[in-house]
């Protein structure tokens, strides 16, 4: 009788440990940063969801679904267009006319452009409506030990001011966390520190592809980046500038580049992040 209490005890045991790693296992998050020339495009993987933050410019949407399906992703449970502008924009109604999309997230700002009106017409034909992404909106994840939160944008622009209506997203992972700026600018991330909503983070996805006007001392001293990532392709532009790199440097984050590193993949287990290249 004795004999058998202890092999039960270590089942039990062996069956309790296990169930631990499983659980450590499926918790993993992991969050692509696609190289796709001048712009941004974002996958976010979940143990249940797949979120996917922009489209890159024109004709990128077959490159991006390519990538998706390299990493088996069938379906989006949610797409996120931080605004209107055609190199974050451009390909998302390719994206969604061609894959199984549950929700779609934009700021409260329109456009003029074709890219515009061709995303708003993939979300039409979906018979799907945009959810308005404004600060404090969640996008609903099954996993407890994730949280995904709009904090901005905070208030209204003018309607010229694209890059300050940028959706930004804030997604932590117990004790790890990655913030989504878009193009948001010196002005968005005033409003956002004024309201005290810029944590201290362990990926920062730095804003506007590293333009002058972005990336503040206020927000770095603020956010402290262990890491950051810059999207961005050959442009006109002299993204990324050297001020932005230069306030970087000053708070020692990392900083990897999609022009330089191709896709960019960092690995959340909730208590340590890792990050690989992938051509």
């Amino acid at each position: 009788m004795k004999k058998i209490r202890i092999i039960t005890l270590i089942l039990l045991f062996a069956l309790f440990f296990t169930g631990i790693k499983d659980v450590q296992a499926a918790s993993n998050v992991q969050v692509h940063f696609l190289n796709i020339g001048q712009g941004d495009a974002t996958l976010i993987q979940t143990p249940n969801e797949n979120i996917l933050i922009d489209g890159g410019g024109k004709g990128k949407g077959p490159e991006i679904i390519k990538y998706l399906k390299k990493y088996n992703v069938k379906s989006l449970t949610a797409v996120v267009s931080t605004h209107p502008d055609a190199d974050h924009i451009g390909g998302l109604a390719y994206v969604i006319n061609n894959m199984k999309v549950s929700k779609v997230y934009a700021p409260n700002i329109s456009h003029t452009t074709q890219a515009y009106k061709d995303f708003l017409l993939a979300v039409k034909n979906k018979k799907m409506k945009i959810t308005i992404a404004k600060q404090g909106l969640e996008i609903p994840t099954v996993a407890k030990d994730i949280t995904l939160k709009f904090i901005a944008p905070v208030t209204t622009y003018v309607k010229s001011d694209l890059n300050n209506w940028s959706a930004v997203l804030h997604l932590k992972h117990n004790q790890k966390s990655f913030l989504f700026m878009g193009d948001a600018e010196t002005k968005a991330e005033t409003d956002m520190l004024a309201k005290n909503l810029i944590p201290k983070v362990d990926v920062l996805k730095v804003g506007h592809h590293g333009s002058k006007d972005s990336t503040s001392k206020k927000l770095l001293d603020k956010a402290k980046p262990i890491y950051s990532v810059i999207s961005v392709g050959k442009n006109s532009y002299g993204h990324p500038t050297s001020e932005a790199l230069n306030r970087l440097k000053a708070v020692k984050s990392t900083v990897y580049r999609t022009d330089k590193s191709s896709n960019i993949i960092f690995t959340s287990n909730g208590s340590k992040i890792t990050v690989k290249t992938v051509k």
